[in-house]
């Protein structure tokens, strides 16, 4: 598998990787994640959980283009029987695709499509799918992770419906091992994602001061790490609720740790720009926390849920708070929402390896 990040960086590609690689070897495969290290500080090879973890430097280190010629040359010199490319959007993928293309070697590509806090980022994405379309048609299989995702790539990409599949992101989380929400504690909200613009916290907090006017006691726990974080800090001092605001994220592989925080959440929210199917929300749904979603991209395929609610993404502070104590009054789930599992996701993934390699013979 080839992707830009992994663990110990956070975000929903590199939990899909672990979630996934760890149980395609417990299935018996031998798998090898191909990512990259931008600080220079990580190892350069180890185990997790039986798969084999090598990182390449990749430049520059403030930005997120990872420019990794190393993959190329490492993917040449593999003995691997398939390629496995997850995400399309740093200069990771192409790189790894025409190494493949060189190499014969079949290659199997999910998009994990998402936003950009730079608007000359998103609109270069014409052009980008454009340049990218050739090496992605060839791929042997091509992998949406919503059906909003699939539909969006095969009309800007040209990619033949027969070759593209369907598969989310599975939702499975280890039991809590703290109680869930309990009468008498401060509400709390939980905003998660990466700290980018994109991602909406700034909504959060904006409404924040209209929520404190209906619940006093109110808490909110940003959970990330990024950039972002100091324009967060500044608009929660602005508004004077900074008192009520904890930005902190939690190592990615401290699973019941998060289990354990989002059990405590009366209400998660994602106020993103843009997402394709976040595996955020599928573990807050797990865990049964109601969750509030902005209204477009993949989030819509969410509201599917009972749990689920949307808001515009035009909405205002005010709004956004209404919305907010909507869900929260109607308390707590009885039972999880039915979820595809990381178990399922694998059945599915092991199919389409299966199909890729019998058409070559392998």
């Amino acid at each position: 598998m080839v992707t830009p990040r992994f663990f110990p960086e956070m975000g929903g590609i590199e939990t899909h990787v672990y979630e996934v690689s760890r149980r395609l070897v417990d299935r018996g495969c031998g798998v090898t994640v191909l990512t990259t290290d931008r600080s220079g500080e990580r190892p350069r090879q180890e185990i997790l959980h039986g798969t084999k973890i090598i990182r390449v430097p990749a430049w520059p280190k403030a930005r997120d283009y990872y420019l990794a010629p190393a993959i190329y040359q490492h993917i040449l010199k593999s003995k691997t029987d398939l390629l496995h490319i997850q995400g399309y959007h740093t200069f990771v993928p192409p790189v790894a695709m025409a190494a493949a293309l060189r190499r014969h070697l079949p290659y199997v590509l999910t998009f994990h499509s998402g936003g950009h806090s730079s608007r000359l980022r998103n609109a270069m994405r014409w052009p980008q799918h454009r340049t990218l379309a050739p090496f992605v048609r060839r791929a042997a299989h091509l992998i949406g992770v919503s059906q909003f995702e699939a539909d969006f790539f095969r009309a800007s990409m040209g990619v033949p419906g027969r070759r593209l599949s369907v598969i989310r992101n599975g939702a499975q989380m280890p039991e809590a091992a703290a109680p869930s929400v309990e009468d008498g504690t401060a509400p709390l909200i939980i905003s998660m994602g990466r700290l980018e613009r994109y991602k909406g916290h700034q909504r959060l907090i904006s409404a924040l001061p209209h929520l404190l006017t209906q619940m006093p006691d109110i808490r909110v726990r940003i959970l990330g790490e990024g950039p972002y974080r100091p324009a967060l800090t500044a608009l929660a001092a602005k508004l004077g609720v900074a008192g009520h605001v904890t930005i902190a994220g939690i190592p990615p592989e401290d699973r019941t740790g998060m289990a354990n925080l989002l059990s405590r959440a009366r209400l998660v929210v994602l106020l993103s720009d843009y997402e394709a199917h976040p595996v955020m929300v599928m573990e807050a749904l797990a865990l049964g926390r109601r969750v509030l979603v902005t209204d477009g991209s993949g989030l819509t395929e969410m509201v599917d849920h009972d749990a689920v609610e949307s808001v515009s993404l035009q909405a205002t502070p005010q709004q956004i708070a209404g919305a907010i104590l909507v869900q929260m009054a109607k308390g707590g789930l009885q039972l999880p929402p039915a979820l595809p599992s990381w178990d399922d996701c694998v059945d599915r993934l092991m199919a389409v390896y299966r199909q890729v390699l019998a058409d070559r013979g392998r």
